[in-house]
């Protein structure tokens, strides 16, 4: 008889492996969203013509996305970087040490609370099976979960950036002559407030903060550049 591989009799639902790719989409739809209709509302306390409305906006669409998309590659391949320069030393480290490498994972299992003799029995049997595996999940506290993953990021965060940025800027084109700031604002909280609760949807976690401190910081974006282009009469 084949012995079948063992399943836990315990599942559980978790979001953990969503937090690369939601991380970086929720902050490009907030950019979107908060960055176009600010700039939108600047402008337009300033020069409330269709023209500078739709220049200021299309041009803040495609220079944020652009721009997020970039942002979000360098700074995800920088950790992408640091973490396999780290798994490169570990590796050279088991190679030149290898029993000063068990000692090390022992004391990491020890300080979580085994016994001397359990922890080094646990580091001498993951040492046998994986030791470079058990390395850079115990000592460096990296997983396939947690890896960055650049392309990813990038594609995500641009991606919603563009179509939250197309909300605001619909709105503005839409609005009638001499209500582009209130129908802009108005659309943008309605949009942020699904952002937040959607964000906290697929992480699993209460939709209410969430909302509430997405709707805050959009809110008080759009108020100071709203406030900075009637101060100055110029696009901002």
């Amino acid at each position: 008889m084949t012995k079948l591989p063992y399943q836990s009799a315990h599942e559980e639902l978790h979001f953990i492996n969503r937090s690369g790719w939601l991380r970086a989409a929720v902050l490009g739809a907030n950019d979107g969203i908060v960055s176009v209709a600010s700039l939108i509302v600047g402008v337009a306390a300033a020069d409330p013509s269709p023209g500078a409305v739709l220049i200021a906006g299309a041009a803040g669409l495609a220079a944020g996305a652009m721009s997020m998309a970039a942002g979000e590659y360098v700074s995800v391949s920088s950790q992408s970087d640091i973490e396999r320069a780290d798994i490169a030393r570990e590796t050279a480290a088991l190679r030149d040490t290898p029993e000063e490498e068990e000692r090390e994972l022992a004391s990491i299992f020890e300080s979580r609370g085994l016994s001397p003799a359990t922890a080094a029995l646990v580091a001498r049997e993951l040492t046998e099976k994986d030791a470079l595996g058990a390395h850079v999940r115990e000592e460096l506290g990296l997983s396939d979960v947690h890896s960055a993953n650049p392309l990813q990021a990038a594609l995500a965060s641009g991606l919603t950036f563009s179509v939250a940025a197309a909300m605001p800027l619909a709105a503005a084109l839409l609005a009638p002559e001499g209500m582009v700031i209130p129908v802009v604002v108005g659309a943008t909280l309605v949009c942020l407030a699904v952002l937040g609760a959607l964000g906290a949807v697929a992480g699993g976690a209460p939709k209410l903060p969430a909302t509430a401190r997405v709707l805050f910081w959009g809110a008080a974006a759009m108020a100071i550049t709203a406030g900075v282009g009637r101060l100055f009469g110029v696009s901002v």
